[in-house]
């Protein structure tokens, strides 16, 4: 009776370890497509892209997950729905995330109606769902860091219906629009030109990906310490005069430095 209930104690305990480390649904081995538009092909560039602060953060849960980038500049969901086979089926992964919304709406008169919207995000999952992949819905990020703004107004029903979508299938759902938006009204900024995501939007992308796939929020925030670390994420553009430039040059040169390396020595120390 007693080795009974130390074992049930024990195996409480290992639960509340479990639930406190988070039930990644990512394993090793797996593939991620990352399905989207300009924001996921943007999100592809350089260590602080969200497609690869993902991978990182999986990483540091102990999942070591593949890329599969998928990302086209301007595509919207018919865009999408056409090639899904070619970009993601026919690779074969296990996962895909679809971040699709933003120039359906954006793109006004060339944008795709909600209806049609609708439609063709539905026949796209259908075709994932066929093959055997597993989806992970994120809602459509912001138009303008401006929550009145028209556009974003307008892109609402979108979400709704992306949420409804995943709620219905069972998908993860990674709501970057509530995240957005929530961080907005405190103050935060995402965005490098009001709907690209600087730094800061990527690793909120990247954070509402991985709450998606189950990573712990201990886990999570601490992957969003480190990331703070990666170099090359941010870019400070100073102005200079041209005998400013020049000087600057001159002085990089005859240390045998570049001037980026002589700039960051002086400005930081290093």
């Amino acid at each position: 009776m007693k080795k009974t209930a130390s074992r049930l104690a024990f195996l409480a305990i290992l639960s509340c370890v479990s639930a406190a480390c988070g039930d990644v649904a990512v394993k090793s081995g797996d593939a991620i497509a990352f399905l989207g538009d300009s924001i996921t092909q943007q999100g592809n560039n350089g260590p602080g892209g969200y497609i690869h602060l993902v991978i990182d953060g999986l990483k540091a849960a102990g999942v070591e997950a593949r890329p599969i980038a998928a990302g086209i500049s301007g595509h919207k969901s018919n865009n999408m729905l056409a090639r899904v086979d070619k970009d993601v089926i026919a690779k074969q992964p296990q996962w895909m995330t679809l971040s699709c919304g933003v120039n359906d709406v954006w793109h006004g008169a060339n944008g795709v109606p909600l209806d049609a919207y609708m439609t063709n995000i539905t026949a796209l999952v259908d075709k994932v769902d066929a093959a055997g992949i597993k989806v992970v819905v994120l809602t459509a990020t912001m138009i303008t860091e401006d929550p009145a703004a028209a556009n974003n107004v307008k892109l609402a029903p979108y979400n709704d219906f992306l949420r409804q979508l995943a709620k219905e299938r069972g998908y993860p759902l990674a709501d970057l629009s509530a995240d957005m938006h929530d961080g907005v009204k405190q103050g935060a900024r995402f965005t490098s030109d009001g709907v690209h995501m600087a730094f800061a939007g990527n690793k909120m992308m990247a954070s509402g990906i991985l709450r998606a796939f189950g990573v712990s929020e201990d886990a999570i925030a601490a992957s969003n310490v480190r990331w703070d670390d990666l170099p090359g994420t941010t870019r400070l553009a100073v102005p200079l005069s041209e005998r400013q430039r020049k000087a600057l040059a001159e002085k990089a040169a005859a240390g045998q430095k570049s001037v980026e390396a002589f700039a960051q020595e002086k400005i930081l120390g290093e």
